[in-house]
């Protein structure tokens, strides 16, 4: 289990009526053993104000091929979106193509531009390396011109190690009084974090795991220009930025999503986790 953040299931883990998703409203997309809501970016934005939001891209889905304990979770979310160009390009060739692709970095912008008056929203920021977050949190706080980033946290990386650390955590959120818990702790982590201590956030109404956005509003990591991502081409972007961080995800890690699209587009991909008939 990648991670270690779930060592045993516990009742917060398991499925009950109180943990299903409710009805969004819009249709499921299915891409392998998992689904993308067919959404826009706008209806995001002004409808999703409650709940738990999930931003699917290559690397997690690739992640949900192997990882049962994320797999277990993934549709304990409310709102999945089309988190990736290469995605909305497989939709298109599964003859089932998605509105938009709805990626967190890009979302996240617009979502506190369009709350920018309203006080009752107030976010806490989980996640980067320490410091970044609070650089994040002002220059969000400069545009929005009010402190609507109102804590902020940098896990170490073994936190899920640390009980007295996760207590540590829940404590600053809550009493943070934030209204929104971002959690940037990676792709399946950050998931995990969020199923597992939700019902510990009593004052948190949208929970939104967004990865790397943190360090793309730190400005301590550049988007690459919209012509390259809308070409399906921020992987390489990524791949030249940062090769030796990034060459497994890209080189080895997510190339596999490929053929299994191939393969669901002739009814040959198989759930590796489906109970068996």
């Amino acid at each position: 289990m990648e991670g270690g953040l779930i060592t045993a299931r516990n009742d917060s883990m398991m499925a009950s009526d109180a943990d299903a998703p409710r009805d969004v409203g819009y249709k499921k997309v299915p891409l392998l053993n998992a689904f993308v809501h067919d959404v826009t970016m706008d209806e995001v934005v002004q409808d999703f104000t409650e709940g738990l939001m999930l931003t699917l891209h290559v690397d997690m889905i690739m992640k949900l091929q192997k990882d049962r304990d994320f797999y277990e979770i993934f549709n304990k979310f409310d709102l999945i979106t089309c988190d990736s160009q290469i995605m909305y390009f497989a939709t298109k060739f599964m003859g089932t193509s998605v509105k938009e692709r709805v990626s967190g970095s890009d979302y996240f912008p617009k979502f506190y531009m369009y709350h920018k008056n309203n006080p009752d929203v107030t976010v806490f920021m989980c996640g980067g390396k320490p410091g970044i977050a609070e650089i994040a949190a002002r220059k969000i706080n400069a545009k929005v011109e009010r402190e609507f980033i109102c804590g902020t946290y940098a896990p170490s990386f073994d936190y899920d190690q640390k009980p007295e650390e996760i207590e540590h955590i829940i404590d600053l959120i809550n009493a943070s009084g934030a209204t929104v818990l971002l959690v940037g702790l990676g792709g399946g982590r950050q998931e995990k974090f969020i199923i597992q201590y939700r019902d510990r956030l009593p004052n948190v109404r949208l929970f939104l795991p967004l990865g790397g956005t943190i360090d793309y509003e730190a400005g301590t990591f550049k988007r690459p220009p919209s012509w390259i991502t809308e070409a399906g081409l921020e992987w390489l972007y990524r791949l030249v930025k940062e090769p030796r961080q990034r060459w497994h995800r890209y080189i080895v890690h997510e190339p596999p999503f490929l053929w299994k699209i191939l393969l669901q587009r002739f009814g040959l991909y198989r759930d590796p986790f489906a109970k068996k008939q």
